[in-house]
């Protein structure tokens, strides 16, 4: 077998951030919906959840592309 091999949170984060922060034509609230449920998972079982801010709050109506464009915040 291979050797196990594994990322940090704060990579999955930065990463998570940078796509939520997109606004090109791929970056449905789908897609973006699905990246807010697998980095909330990840923080909250790492035990680093430190919640999340809208980017833009005058866009932010639940269910909207707003309210998934987000920016979350973790601590080690």
């Amino acid at each position: 077998m291979g050797k196990r091999k594994t990322v940090s949170v704060k990579d999955m984060v930065d990463y998570a951030n940078l796509q939520l922060s997109r606004v090109d034509s791929f970056t449905t609230k789908d897609f973006k919906s699905g990246i807010c449920v697998m980095i909330e998972s990840i923080l909250h079982k790492s035990g680093g959840y430190q919640g999340f801010m809208f980017i833009n709050n005058q866009d932010s109506d639940a269910g909207t592309l707003g309210y998934y464009s987000r920016q979350y915040f973790y601590s080690k």
